[in-house]
């Protein structure tokens, strides 16, 4: 079992070796408006930690040469780049990327939901990862818009850059889903996706399953 190990991780090493193609840049774009509070934050940013302490994503990070950031995001204006744009080129970057969104410090309290802002602003992110062949935002949320820029122009602005965009709707526990409904008729690109996490508990389950399937993809 260990020469196992060895070997898979010598395979990853070889793979992420500096230099190798950025198959895909994924910016983590993160909710933190008013609905969120301190627990559910908390949440949010344990739950992405622990997607990307799991095995099988690192090792999809690092098969994809991922570069990855971290954007949280609220009301009109209050968008910034909590974690800078880094490539996944070892097991133990991705270990302290993981870490540092642990420990990420919440950037904005008490504000209101402008997820077209949130998208324009991802959106000029990527210039610094030009060389990536896919690029996809990761966007999270519990609710609709109710203030700041329409959503549409952003949604268009993205697409036409050749951005992906994909969100994890997070839905009060049981009832019916319109925020996923919200998202998927609004916010996702044409071939975008969205996955429900059934209240913040399972924002967890939901952000490996997303990462995952965003990263994998170019392996089949």
């Amino acid at each position: 079992m260990a020469l196992l190990l060895a070997a898979n991780l010598g395979l990853q090493l070889l793979r992420a070796a500096p230099g190798a193609a950025c198959d895909v840049a994924l910016l983590l774009t993160v909710d933190v408006s008013g609905s969120i509070d301190r627990g559910e934050y908390r949440l949010q940013v344990e739950g992405l930690a622990a997607a990307l302490d799991d095995p099988e994503v690192a090792e999809a990070l690092l098969l994809g040469q991922a570069a990855l950031g971290v954007v949280q995001w609220s009301g009109t204006g209050k968008q910034t780049v909590s974690i800078p744009w880094r490539r996944m080129l070892s097991p133990a970057e991705v270990a302290d990327f993981a870490s540092r969104a642990r420990d990420l410090a919440r950037a904005y309290t008490g504000s209101d939901t402008a997820v077209g802002e949130a998208i324009a602003f991802s959106v000029d992110q990527f210039a610094a990862v030009s060389d990536c062949r896919r690029k996809v935002i990761d966007i999270s949320g519990d609710g609709p818009q109710n203030a700041g820029a329409a959503l549409g122009p952003a949604r268009g602005a993205a697409a036409a850059g050749g951005i992906e965009i994909n969100a994890i709707a997070i839905e009060d526990m049981g009832r019916a889903s319109p925020i996923t409904e919200f998202y998927r008729r609004y916010v996702v690109t044409r071939h975008g996706f969205v996955v429900t996490a059934r209240g913040l508990a399972d924002y967890p389950r939901a952000i490996r399953e997303k990462i995952l399937r965003e990263v994998a993809k170019p392996l089949g």
